[in-house]
């Protein structure tokens, strides 16, 4: 039987169509990012958006290492767009939502309020978390199994808190009495609190929880814990960590040690910290965002992944102050860092 011509045409003209939009990326899809490339990126340029919280030492390396790692593995076929929420929820859900209409091919969301407010805005845009301590608690996941089932995965940087608690007893053997410091607006924090203060009671140490809603209350809840408690202990928190100096100048004159949850805010205003590398935690995220845009990974199935290796830190400075000295173990901090 022969076909005529113009059907001939109509059917090159809809097999063209549906060759294009195959190839439109990844932002409009559950099951993962853009369709597998024959080499590293192809001829496409993915476009990334990056919501960072607030600008401090452990969420810029984070970042950094994040954008190394896909610039490394696609060259020149990756386009970044920054930006800094300054410190606030809303800032980040206006870039988030921003990320959605330009129909960016992922989103990499920094720190917990970042991802929380990048999962509001999309659940069909491909997201990864870095510098979050429990996707469980931060996306309300009651029956967690290592991955969201969503169209989220990423990176934690949850240091072992059996090991963050044992550091109290190795800086102040007769601790009386520990302050637990957070803020109370962060999910991450309040997670770390309550399974620190379960390692606490094996260990047999008292603890309060002194906790700021924001930075306009961090001064005044420091204060009261440095009257009440003789060693201090403060998780991976945002807050806090914009806030070493206010910190600092009212524990360190007070001679009370602080174990921090991370090193830049043992650097700012603790003594000592079970360290990650937050530049290694986002270049893996870098490597989970390569599998989703390139090999078309659906983060729904990927396992949220943590650092690998901690490290024992002290601050020498800091010890000095308070006029201790660091257990056997430890290393100094840089003061680059």
């Amino acid at each position: 039987m022969k076909i005529s011509k113009k059907i001939l045409a109509a059917a090159m003209v809809a097999s063209l169509s549906m060759l294009t939009l195959a190839g439109c990326g990844g932002s409009t899809t559950t099951t993962g990012g853009s369709a597998p490339a024959d080499t590293a990126g192809g001829d496409q340029v993915y476009k990334v958006g990056i919501v960072q919280l607030t600008e401090h030492k452990a969420l810029d390396a984070a970042t950094k290492g994040f954008q190394d790692a896909l610039k490394e593995k696609l060259q020149d076929n990756v386009e970044f767009d920054l930006q800094n929420a300054q410190g606030e929820q809303t800032n980040c859900a206006t870039i988030a939502s921003g990320f959605v209409t330009d129909k960016v091919d992922l989103i990499m969301a920094n720190a917990t309020p970042a991802l929380q407010a990048a999962a509001a805005s999309t659940n069909e845009i491909p997201i990864l978390g870095t510098s979050v301590t429990d996707y469980a608690s931060a996306l309300d996941i009651s029956d967690w199994s290592g991955k969201t089932g969503k169209n989220i995965s990423g990176t934690s940087d949850l240091a072992p808190l059996e090991e963050q608690a044992a550091m109290i007893k190795e800086i102040k053997p007769d601790a009386q009495q520990v302050a637990l410091i957070y803020c109370s607006s962060e999910a991450n924090s309040k997670y770390q609190i309550e399974n620190i203060e379960k390692e606490l009671d094996k260990l047999g140490l008292a603890y309060k929880e002194y906790s700021a809603a924001d930075s306009n209350e961090v001064q005044s809840v420091v204060t009261k814990a440095s009257t009440e408690c003789d060693v201090a202990y403060i998780p991976t928190d945002n807050v806090m960590a914009d806030n070493t100096g206010i910190i600092s100048n009212i524990l360190a004159p007070a001679k009370i040690p602080v174990v921090a949850g991370e090193q830049s805010i043992c650097a700012g205003c603790g003594t000592v910290t079970l360290s990650i590398d937050y530049y290694e935690l986002g270049y893996a995220t870098g490597e989970q965002a390569y599998e989703i845009l390139v090999n078309g990974k659906n983060p729904a199935d990927m396992e949220i992944e943590t650092a690998k290796d901690v490290t024992k830190l002290y601050n020498e400075e800091n010890c000095k102050a308070i006029g201790i000295e660091a257990p056997a173990g430890y290393e100094p901090i840089e003061k680059s860092e």
